[in-house]
């Protein structure tokens, strides 16, 4: 038997550790940047104990390298450690991961952690901004701008909320705009939604499919699909749909997830499509007669456990 110390044994060893998926994408994170165990857990969306164990498998078997700054333990990958073996193993392993959507995610959740990293090192070294904005979020939440800038609604403006589901984001705008009509094809969704919206008198629900919801066309300024799409077969044909509601000059907001790879998702939540892209809006856009406006990816959290956002204006011009 080799000896674990010779170098063929080392080199089982670091290829035994590259045999889990997410150590595999750890590693190809810690090439990019230097994060500690529970920024890993946060950018891997993993508990911190299962980032703890592969890191440790991975410091064991010489891939990655660990420093100290201050009481956190920062890891990088051993990138000048490597033998010339091990470096060609690394190489090829990382061509392939640079086309995985899952490692793309992981360094977008890893910059968040790194921004928010840095205000944090701001508000420790700038004392007067860090307390203030502490103290701003003990009195009023972090939600309060953003809930104040709703107030740019028009107040006589009619919202179409096709797929409502509970509720959520028709209980965000109701106090602000003039009338909302929340369409859903679940009995169970529009019963949880008038609970939810029951101190409203603003709200007309509707038990329909947002295929053929019973509206007028040009009824409203603006229509939504929220977390909509990727539970429709045909999202073009319901895209077309909603257009046929706007006004000239009105907007569809589109909110939904970006393409991924978690494929379970088609088994344990009905996702039909796992996400889509500029291209798809495009697509969609074209086909209701509608110009894409704005496209955004929206901001990283950190907290969120499901795969990235984004969030599509769609006009209509005539």
């Amino acid at each position: 038997m080799m000896a674990p110390e010779s170098p063929g044994g080392q080199l089982l060893g670091r290829l035994n550790a590259l045999s889990d998926a997410s150590r595999l994408r750890m590693l190809a994170l810690l090439a990019q940047v230097e994060l500690g165990v529970s920024e890993l857990a946060a950018s891997m969306q993993m508990p911190q104990s299962s980032a703890s164990r592969h890191l440790r498998r991975l410091l064991e078997a010489g891939w990655v390298i660990r420093r100290s700054e201050g009481v956190q333990a920062l890891y990088s990958l051993a990138a000048d450690d490597l033998n010339d073996d091990s470096k060609a193993i690394w190489s090829a392993a990382a061509a392939t991961l640079a086309q995985d959507s899952l490692t793309e995610e992981d360094r977008r959740r890893a910059d968040a952690v790194i921004a928010q990293r840095q205000v944090d090192s701001s508000a420790f070294f700038g004392a007067v901004g860090g307390a203030w904005s502490e103290l701003r979020e003990n009195l009023f939440g972090t939600d309060a701008a953003s809930d104040a800038l709703l107030a740019l609604c028009a107040p006589d403006m009619r919202v179409v909320d096709l797929g409502c589901g509970t509720g959520y984001v028709a209980s965000v705008l109701a106090p602000w705009v003039g009338h909302i009509d929340a369409v859903d094809r679940e009995a169970a969704m529009l019963d949880a939604s008038r609970k939810r919206l029951a101190g409203f008198d603003n709200i007309t629900f509707h038990h329909a499919d947002v295929m053929h919801p019973p509206l007028l066309a040009g009824c409203c300024e603006v229509a939504l699909m929220t977390l909509l799409l990727h539970h429709i077969e045909q999202p073009a044909q319901a895209v077309t749909a909603a257009a046929a509601l706007l006004k000239p000059g009105g907007r569809l907001l589109i909110v939904d997830m970006v393409k991924h790879d978690r494929r379970d998702y088609r088994n344990t939540m009905g996702h039909v499509h796992l996400g889509f892209d500029e291209a798809d809006v495009d697509a969609w856009a074209t086909a209701a007669g509608l110009q894409r406006s704005k496209m955004r990816r929206l901001r990283t959290n950190t907290d969120a456990k499901g795969p990235a956002l984004f969030a599509a204006v769609l006009h209509k011009t005539t």
